[in-house]
C-alpha cells in the first residue's frame, strides 16, 4: 500500500473527502518526524513505537574495490511494532 492508496482507504473508512485525509494524514506524519527530529518517541498504544536509535561511528569498506571507508555517526529512526499490531498480523 502506498500513501495515494492509504488515503483512499482512510476516505472511504471515515467518510471524509480525499483532500482532507490527505491533509489529515500529512499532519500526522509531520508530527512524527517532528518529535523524532527531537530525538522523542511516538507511541501508539496497541499499534507500536517509533524511536531514535544513535548509531556509532564505524569503519566499513566499499563493496567494489574493497577499500576501507569511516561512516559517521548518525541518528536513525525505528518503528517496534505493538503487541496489537503483532497479534493482527499473526
Amino acid at each position: 500500500m502506498n500513501k495515494g492508496e492509504l488515503i483512499d482507504a482512510v476516505a472511504d473508512a471515515t467518510g471524509l473527502k480525499k483532500s482532507d485525509t490527505g491533509a489529515a494524514i500529512d499532519a500526522v506524519f509531520d508530527a512524527i518526524t517532528a518529535s523524532l527530529q527531537k530525538q522523542d518517541e511516538v507511541r501508539i498504544v496497541g499499534f507500536g513505537t517509533f524511536l531514535t536509535v544513535n548509531q556509532a561511528a564505524r569503519e566499513g569498506r566499499n563493496p567494489r574495490t574493497g577499500e576501507k571507508l569511516k561512516i559517521a555517526a548518525s541518528v536513525q529512526p525505528k518503528f517496534r511494532a505493538g503487541k496489537g499490531l503483532k497479534e493482527a498480523v499473526n
